[in-house]
């Protein structure tokens, strides 16, 4: 799996910052409705009961929101960098501003874990990190994570 099967450009956000964890599911609910046309209201009530099952803030500024659609039939994801970090409940305490949103199939399991396993290991690398957090740029930002994922499985 490459992450430009996952990913539309257009579903790469550079934003200002959030007030709240709350209200940054809203906005990717939100982008996920525009660029996926799956229902906001739903990713969001489904973001919001996945967290409420524990935390996705992994640490180290990063957070993978995730769950499941049946009106969905292949995994979409969003990625959003965030100028001020939020808090996020992260694991280690500290707020986000690298944010990969996957939204899957609700029969798709094995395609799900591959491409948690896929984002996981792209935002582990505090070099990938730092090259996402150096830039703004819709395109840029989205070049960087299909270019860092396909360089890393060939």
């Amino acid at each position: 799996m490459k992450m430009a099967e996952i990913l539309d450009v257009k579903a790469v956000r550079y934003a200002a910052g959030a007030s709240s964890k709350k209200r940054l599911l809203q906005d990717i609910s939100e982008q996920a409705e525009t660029v996926y046309k799956v229902k906001a209201d739903e990713v969001f009530s489904a973001l919001q009961a996945r967290e409420n099952l524990g935390t996705t803030g992994v640490g180290r500024g990063v957070a993978i929101p995730h769950a499941r659609f049946e009106t969905l039939d292949k995994i979409v994801g969003l990625f959003f960098r965030l100028e001020k970090p939020v808090n996020f409940d992260s694991l280690d305490r500290q707020p986000v501003d690298l944010i990969f949103t996957l939204l899957a199939p609700s029969n798709d399991s094995p395609e799900h874990l591959k491409a948690l396993a896929l984002v996981s290991r792209t935002l582990r690398s505090q070099e990938n990190c730092t090259k996402l957090r150096a830039n703004n740029e819709q395109q840029t930002i989205y070049s960087i994570l299909t270019e860092l994922t396909t360089s890393k499985a060939a």
